[in-house]
């Protein structure tokens, strides 16, 4: 997993619009990069929905919100729609995101060991260096810990 001061790994990526997506697009911008399991789950919908209903303080803060997981873009796509998200999702169908920032990790479900992301938040500074890590991330109460950081 990254930690402050680290460089932010670049990357290029679909989007839920099916659009090519850089990282490097936002330098200059404080980023908050949110990574999450899985589209339509419900803590995955809670935590999409909590940074939805605050997305203007985000915004007033001067923070991008952008969320990825492992989703193809259709997914993410139905999951914007259905759930009014004013903000862009990055499918990382092949999980080299999730790889390059350290969250694809093996993850125990009902005695089962598999391979997912870990939910993790990271604060990305206008110069592309990691300013915080929001590690193991617990929804409730998330994006009061992200806006006040921020």
């Amino acid at each position: 997993m990254l930690k402050v001061g680290d460089k932010a790994p670049g990357f290029q990526a679909r989007t839920e619009a099916g659009e090519e997506f850089e990282l490097s697009d936002f330098r200059g911008k404080t980023v908050v990069l949110y990574f999450y399991p899985k589209d339509d789950t419900p803590g995955c919908t809670k935590e999409a929905c909590d940074f939805r209903d605050s997305y203007e303080k985000l915004l007033h803060k001067g923070a991008v919100l952008l969320g990825v997981s492992a989703d193809d873009a259709r997914s993410h796509g139905n999951f914007r729609e259905k759930y009014d998200l004013p903000f862009t999702l990055i499918a990382d169908e092949d999980h080299s995101i999730s790889e390059a920032y350290g969250v694809w990790q093996e993850k125990k479900m009902y005695g089962k060991s598999m391979m997912g992301i870990v939910r993790t938040t990271y604060l990305i500074d206008p110069k592309g260096n990691i300013a915080h890590v929001f590690a193991k991330v617990k929804v409730e109460g998330h994006i009061d810990e992200v806006l006040a950081k921020l």
